[in-house]
């Protein structure tokens, strides 16, 4: 078993279509997570929850839209590629998403990633702790 905190089942990532959650970075900010469907070993990848271009939001709470194993971005309908995570149309060709590190284990997702530290299922505005919208 990875070290890591298990996030979810591959088979509940690939039902869903996606699977968004919240961890927070090396500065301690809160970051959503989306974990997408890929036909490469090991059947999941990790990415930041926001498209390169203009920070937004892929999944804002109904699942990351996609086709065709790529990532869309709502607002200017670039694609990435849901294994790489790299863009080479529209408004955001040429970047590339940010990737978390996830291993899979016996039909589990689990983040490994050292940068990261899980918080809870959901995205950002989820949080049933937070009280104030003040980040400093």
């Amino acid at each position: 078993m990875p070290d890591g905190t298990k996030l979810a089942d591959v088979e509940t990532v690939t039902e869903r279509g996606s699977y968004r959650f919240t961890a927070a970075d090396p500065f301690t900010n809160d970051r959503e997570i989306v974990i997408v469907p890929c036909d490469e070993a090991p059947g999941v990848r990790a990415w930041v929850n926001t498209c390169p271009h203009e920070s937004q939001r892929f999944d804002t709470g109904d699942g990351v839209p996609m086709r065709d194993g790529e990532v869309i971005c709502p607002r200017h309908g670039s694609l990435f590629d849901a294994c790489s995570g790299e863009c080479d149309n529209g408004p955001a060709a040429g970047t590339t998403l940010r990737d978390v590190e996830v291993a899979v284990d016996d039909g589990a997702v689990f983040l490994t990633d050292d940068g990261y530290s899980f918080r809870h299922e959901g995205g950002t505005d989820d949080d049933p702790g937070s009280t104030s919208h003040l980040s400093l």
